[in-house]
């Protein structure tokens, strides 16, 4: 009998999904850090938004029957020999264009302007003055604040275009055509360091393109359910949850398109939080799905000996992962479709696209066969987290669950910094359950985004009564964020922090110091490892 990798093997992959009938917006991303956020921003005006790769040829952008079209900055100079360049077609397909960043100096160069560098770039805040009659900013004030972030300028603009905004150095922070097609700002409307930048973005998407703002996420959820089951068929799948709200909500989503004809594998590495494994079981119980518990816990632990290494372990978690999910997915029989939970955030930080760069490899979008029998069904993908916890409030996943903190794939192993043992991992759990308890109980737990403590590699000196110690540090990491590609560490009272420190110091045997990491991300990312 073939593993169950080997059917993996056997045929191309397809990933599930596929477009909803749908009120759309395109966003054509042109590798800006801001283009998950444009999409965000859409749709919090309740209208569906699409990101797709500035190499979409324009059959496939047609397919969304866009109401609106946004080219998104990037990192790029229009003017080099193998720039960033959208489908010329896109641009005639009718419906109204608007150009962010780079994506104004795209549409500049592509309808016969010029865009050439400037004396100086400008990056940060710095205020711009609207001249002239705007249909996009008809009704803002005079003058605005913006975030500008780009080296190049719109030095000649294509016939039929006027400026209808500029900088205090004269450079067209703003224009468009007379037609009322085409629109283009060079600085970031989607962003909280604009002044009224929603309102631009309102302007552009209800009066400029005429949509009705009137998408839900109940419909997003019933669309996908009827996706699902179009696709799957009389097909079945195979889901590895984690226990995390992603992987969690999609094996709800699932069973509710095709019910038993799902089976759902929760591999228990041994480095997850205390008593977490167990809590984890329980909550899937009352939620109707088959689950199979696989305790592999020692063999995790044996393979990570003596490993130090961050994208080492993950690798070797992520490798075993698929070798314990693939033996007890064998013992299932034919199945047509794996199911992950993989989101928005998950893809743009795995590098898949032109530009990105590899922050961290993630397990439920790396390491899985190129070429897979499977067809991947993730129908999650494009959906931010704060949306993923809705869905699941929606469809009944329990609120244990869909609160939970984002979770690493690779668990404690990318928390407890150097060689992983039984013991660290131990004084890892309890250390992070006296920080989770203290935050409970100063009612701030469930207004955080991610609060952890990682274990360091490092040993310093101490006195505990008359004697002298040399123990492990303990670093307590607390972070807001809205979509995980950015994140602000949160201020946590003294006070807490006091007892946080002392009750970790008197009751994990190992640790003599705490410390407190007040870095936001960028620069840092949000987890150590």
């Amino acid at each position: 009998m073939r593993t169950f990798a080997q059917r993996l093997m056997a045929r191309p992959g397809d990933r599930g999904g596929g477009a909803q009938k749908l009120e759309n917006v395109v966003i054509i991303d042109c590798g800006s850090q801001f283009t998950q956020l444009i999409a965000r921003r859409v749709r919090e005006m309740n209208i569906h938004s699409v990101v797709l790769s500035w190499d979409a040829r324009r059959e496939r952008v047609a397919e969304f029957s866009p109401k609106g079209i946004i080219i998104s900055g990037g990192p790029d100079s229009v003017n080099d020999p193998d720039a960033i360049a959208v489908d010329r077609r896109v641009l005639d397909m009718g419906a109204p264009v608007l150009g962010i960043c780079y994506g104004m100096q795209l549409l500049a160069k592509t309808l016969g302007g010029a865009v050439g560098s400037g004396e100086r770039s400008e990056y940060g805040v710095t205020r711009v003055r609207r001249s002239g009659n705007s249909r996009l900013m008809e009704g803002l004030p005079d003058e605005l604040q913006v975030l500008m972030s780009h080296g190049d300028r719109v030095t000649s603009l294509p016939e039929g275009f006027r400026a209808t905004a500029s900088t205090e150095g004269g450079v067209t922070a703003a224009m468009e055509d007379r037609a009322g097609r085409f629109f283009g700002l060079q600085f970031h409307p989607e962003v909280v360091h604009t002044e009224h930048g929603r309102d631009i973005l309102r302007r552009f998407l209800f009066d400029i393109c005429g949509c009705a703002g009137d998408w839900r996420l109940e419909d997003w959820v019933e669309g996908a359910v009827a996706d699902i089951r179009r696709q799957v068929g009389e097909g079945r799948a195979v889901c590895g949850l984690s226990g995390g709200v992603d992987s969690s909500v999609a094996a709800a989503l699932v069973n509710r398109a095709i019910g038993p004809r799902l089976t759902c594998i929760f591999v228990d590495h041994g480095l997850m939080r205390l008593n977490e494994a167990k809590h984890v079981v329980a909550s899937y119980s009352g939620m109707g799905l088959s689950v199979r518990h696989v305790d592999a816990s020692a063999l995790f632990l044996d393979r990570l000996a003596g490993v130090t290494d961050p994208e080492k372990k993950r690798r070797i978690i992520g490798g075993l992962f698929i070798d314990v999910f693939d033996a007890e997915a064998a013992k299932i029989g034919e199945v047509d479709w794996l199911l992950q939970g993989t989101i928005y955030p998950d893809v743009i930080e795995s590098g898949h696209r032109k530009g990105a760069v590899l922050i961290k490899s993630h397990h439920n979008v790396g390491g899985l066969p190129e070429h897979m029998k499977l067809r991947l069904l993730e129908p999650l993908r494009d959906l931010f987290k704060d949306e993923v916890r809705a869905i699941g409030r929606l469809i009944g996943v329990p609120e244990d669950i869909v609160d939970r903190q984002p979770f690493p794939g690779p668990g404690l192993a990318v928390r407890c910094l150097g060689e992983i043992t039984r013991e660290r991992l131990d004084t890892l759990r309890e250390a992070d359950a006296i920080f989770r308890e203290e935050l409970r109980r100063a009612k701030l737990y469930d207004g955080i985004w991610q609060s952890f403590c990682v274990l360091l590699p490092v040993r310093t000196v101490g006195v505990m009564g008359d004697s002298r110690t040399y123990s492990e540090v303990v670093a307590l990491r607390a972070v807001n964020s809205q979509d995980a590609m950015t994140a602000d560490w949160v201020r946590i009272p003294p006070e807490v922090l006091d007892v946080t420190a002392k009750r970790i110091c008197n009751e994990v045997r190992g640790v003599n110091r705490v410390v407190l990491d007040v870095t936001s991300k960028p620069p840092a990312t949000i987890e150590w490892e």
